[in-house]
């Protein structure tokens, strides 16, 4: 990571949280306070977990990981920042906890991502907020450079900003890619009004790492027992992001792009073929040609391998291409702890495709 090009270097908050897409406040609290890296408690040594497939040294890169900085929430104030950490800091931690979780679980490197919690900030707090963050997952990876790379955080609700955020990112301070929500507000990211942001990203070949965010809209049916806005509303979220790139020819329009989505893509990929069938049963209600068949631009999405059991992972590989999915853990999130030994332990992949998936695919698209 290049540090020396941040506009204001001493300004960021060291302090990290290690947070998640949704923290639980019935977790038992961490009493640990965020703090710069290598400054923690002691801990136990641990081994750290070498990963080899096919008697070959595997890289292991997690694409799904999440952090915080404290300082660029607490500009929307005290109940955001409240808000974003479960109103306790449970993954309050430096970043040898981490490191130590890491190897204790297989993961070479985390590529750190911030969960989109500005889109409704005025322009100049969001840009504040956006240039916090970008500068402070500089500094948590140089710390770590080994272990740590990141994607850009985007102040998507003014295009014409986040386009000079992207390149300022990826061209000064060398994060890898950028982090973004489903959609922005009212506004699904197929609208032309976001054109010029996909375009600067397609010229700067990285990758873009969508996150959902829920689905607020349904807020009343997704009340009671089960976690269910979670649990049905972020892959739902992310399956109408998906196909209105789809279908609004948004992946028409620019081709090159390179977008990974969480949790396997949602839905979408397990009941793909209903989207082939859907202008051909109600043509009337189509107005736009796209030049491949709705599920052919599945295969050139990327998704996250965060979908639990060997069945679903052999039939998302088996609907998008094994070559299309990567390892992602949502840590610090409890969903898997395990996410190496659920590719290693997929009977249908052969040990090319557990390679490409643990980090292979990985590497070449952040550049590692």
């Amino acid at each position: 990571m290049n540090t020396q090009n941040a506009t204001h270097p001493r300004a960021v908050d060291p302090a990290i949280v290690f947070t998640s897409c949704e923290l639980m406040a019935a977790q038992e609290p961490r009493l640990a306070t965020a703090a710069q890296s290598g400054s923690g408690s002691a801990q136990p040594a641990v081994k750290r977990r070498e990963v080899v497939v096919k008697g070959r040294r595997v890289k292991t890169i997690d694409v799904h990981a999440h952090c915080l900085i404290p300082a660029a929430s607490k500009l929307l104030g005290e109940d955001a920042y409240k808000h974003h950490t479960g109103g306790i800091v449970i993954e309050g931690q430096d970043a040898t906890t981490r490191l130590r979780a890491m190897d204790v679980q297989g993961i070479d490197m985390e590529a750190l991502s911030i969960n989109p919690f500005w889109y409704g900030a005025d322009r100049d707090t969001a840009a504040e907020v956006v240039r916090l963050n970008n500068e402070g997952l500089v500094e948590i990876c140089a710390r770590n450079p080994d272990r740590f790379i990141a994607f850009a955080s985007v102040a998507l609700q003014f295009p014409d900003l986040a386009v000079e955020q992207l390149e300022h990112a990826v061209k000064k301070l060398g994060l890898r890619g950028a982090a973004v929500g489903a959609s922005v507000a009212d506004d699904e990211f197929a609208d032309p009004k976001f054109h010029p942001f996909w375009r600067k990203c397609e010229e700067l070949d990285i990758l873009i790492f969508l996150h959902p965010q829920g689905t607020p809209d349904l807020a009343r049916r997704l009340k009671g027992n089960g976690v269910l806005d979670n649990v049905i509303g972020n892959p739902l979220d992310t399956t109408i992001a998906l196909s209105h790139l789809i279908f609004e020819g948004t992946l028409d329009v620019f081709p090159g792009l390179k977008i990974c989505a969480a949790h396997g893509g949602g839905y979408l990929a397990s009941y793909m073929d209903r989207s082939d069938h859907g202008c051909l049963t109600f043509p009337h209600r189509c107005n736009r040609t796209l030049k491949k068949r709705p599920t052919e631009y599945l295969r050139q999405l990327y998704y996250d391998a965060l979908i639990f059991t060997p069945e679903a992972l052999r039939h998302l590989a088996a609907n998008v291409g094994s070559s299309q999915i990567m390892l992602g853990t949502d840590y610090p999130y409890p969903w898997e702890d395990k996410a190496v030994d659920h590719i290693l332990n997929t009977p249908s992949l052969n040990d090319d495709e557990r390679i490409a998936i643990l980090g292979e695919t990985a590497a070449k698209l952040l550049r590692i």
